[in-house]
């Protein structure tokens, strides 16, 4: 697996943001039902970028005129995913997902991790908009993903004290 990564930006230049990409894709398509794909030569970009890029990005494509986390863009439809040489794009969007860790109490670098195994699995074929079962099948590969890069569990709930 070919992983290039560019960091643009605001992105703090302490983490290694292009290691942090390379692994998150990995496992998560180690974790995934094209696991072979990691040994092979496959490409896949990723962008760290500003909230103003990804939101132009948003809205060209997707016609929804605002920032948002992650986007991905895929270049090879499901079915052929397992000889694609390039599997697509993932942007990530500095500001919203910055927020969106201190919102939660986490890391960026961890947030950002999840948000790139998130994008790689849509590059995979995979979607969590299509039904609840199909939702409930990428959150376990991204529970799974994460946790082999030592990333707790994001969608556990909080234990609440009574």
């Amino acid at each position: 697996m070919i992983v290039e990564a560019d960091i643009a930006g605001e992105w703090d230049s302490r983490t290694d943001w292009a290691r942090l990409a390379g692994r998150a894709v990995i496992a998560a398509v180690q974790e995934s039902r094209h696991a072979s794909l990691a040994e092979g030569d496959a490409e896949v970009s990723v962008k760290f970028t500003s909230d103003e890029e990804v939101r132009a990005l948003n809205a060209h494509w997707r016609g929804k005129d605002r920032p948002t986390n992650v986007l991905s863009f895929p270049m090879a439809a499901p079915e052929e995913v397992a000889t694609a040489p390039m599997l697509g794009d993932i942007v990530l969007a500095r500001g919203v997902c910055a927020a969106e860790a201190a919102e939660k109490g986490i890391a960026i670098a961890d947030h950002a991790a999840h948000l790139v195994v998130h994008g790689t699995l849509h590059l995979l074929g995979y979607d969590h908009e299509t039904s609840d079962e199909d939702a409930e099948e990428m959150e376990t590969i991204e529970r799974r993903a994460l946790a082999s890069l030592g990333i707790a569990d994001p969608y556990q709930q909080p234990e609440v004290n009574p």
